[in-house]
């Protein structure tokens, strides 16, 4: 009896051709086209987007658990072959790298317990080149990081890079794990950054021309960036063929629905 009921009131409900149009329009409105001026990069007059300042590239700080290598150079041809037989590895060929302890202290070859963490790449490099200078007088020092990596995932691809020049930017880092989807949320990329003051989450809208030269613009070592998937993407749809697929299928439904309340 109970069924009995509720299909008399469906069809009660059906009968109701104000009800049937607004179902027919709510159909309609849940599938759009993506607008494709909305998820252009670079827009340069355009006020719904944010305007971020410039920002002055800082250079990367050394931190914990980073991989350092070191290339020692002399003019004493003796103990350059002994430093480059301590700081290669068995086949030799690749050199050996040294990670940063908890102290943010760091050891090589003859001297050890040198404090780097916090520093550029180009001060740390003086340090420890003062600290070989009390062995080898014309010792110089260069330094590179091992781990120069960033992380991408999330709905523009996903995958560990490397970082293969100074000032590398979000653009490039995109790039390399294939871009945006359409599907893609650009009004929210946040990049997950580890620096001397903890983890911060920088969270930027990419579309506006002000991107550039902007906080968010450089990538740095050890990055994650996560590009999260549009919430209306769900109703949308790629074309406007594929639109007018859902207007025929939905009128479709609305005649066929007509007919059977007759």
């Amino acid at each position: 009896m109970n069924h009995f009921y509720k299909l008399l009131d469906f069809k009660l409900f059906m009968k109701n051709k104000t009800h049937i149009f607004v179902l027919f329009l709510i159909l309609i409105s849940l599938s759009s086209c993506y607008n494709y001026k909305n998820l252009r990069l670079l827009q340069d007059k355009n006020a719904s987007l944010p305007s971020y300042e410039k920002s002055d590239y800082k250079d990367y700080k050394i931190q914990v658990n980073d991989e350092i290598i070191y290339r020692l150079i002399t003019s004493d041809e003796t103990i350059s072959k002994i430093i480059s037989s301590q700081s290669s590895s068995s086949s030799g060929q690749s050199q050996i790298s040294y990670r940063v302890y908890t102290d943010s202290t760091i050891d090589l070859p003859f001297i050890s317990h040198i404090p780097v963490g916090g520093l550029t790449l180009t001060q740390a490099s003086k340090v420890i080149e003062k600290r070989f200078k009390e062995l080898i007088p014309d010792a110089s020092v260069k330094l590179s990081l091992s781990n120069k990596t960033f992380t991408i995932f999330g709905d523009a691809g996903s995958g560990i890079f490397p970082i293969y020049k100074e000032k590398l930017t979000i653009f490039q880092a995109l790039s390399m794990s294939g871009d945006f989807n359409e599907t893609s949320d650009r009004k929210h990329v946040r990049i997950i950054r580890d620096n001397e003051k903890g983890t911060q989450i920088l969270e930027f809208d990419i579309r506006p021309k002000s991107i550039i030269d902007s906080k968010y613009y450089y990538i740095y070592p050890n990055d994650i960036i996560y590009v999260q998937r549009e919430f209306s993407s769900f109703y949308k749809v790629n074309s406007y063929s594929a639109l007018l697929g859902v207007i025929t299928f939905s009128m479709s439904l609305l005649f066929s629905v007509l007919n059977y309340t007759k």
